[in-house]
């Protein structure tokens, strides 16, 4: 499945640094930027998300570089409404 700007998949977070969190999705992997985690102020995400948790995420951009922008706060907004 290729993934297209806008849609909300589910992934699996693979590793996390102080800045976001890796998620997996369709054997491509993405960034979730720690702006990205919660609406609130996130201090460490390891209080919100962990190594090998599945979560839904919402896909920001994929460049032509490759990278891939990913969101869970979006995906979050978007399951709440």
């Amino acid at each position: 499945m290729t993934l297209v700007e806008g849609n909300t998949v589910q992934g699996k977070v693979v590793n996390i640094t102080n800045f976001g969190a890796f998620v997996e999705v369709d054997g491509q992997t993405g960034l979730v930027h720690i702006s990205e985690i919660a609406d609130s102020y996130v201090k460490d995400i390891k209080d919100y998300i962990e190594p090998g948790e599945d979560v839904m995420v919402k896909v920001l951009s994929v460049g032509n570089d490759g990278k891939i922008s990913l969101s869970i706060k979006q995906a979050d907004s978007e399951v709440s409404v």
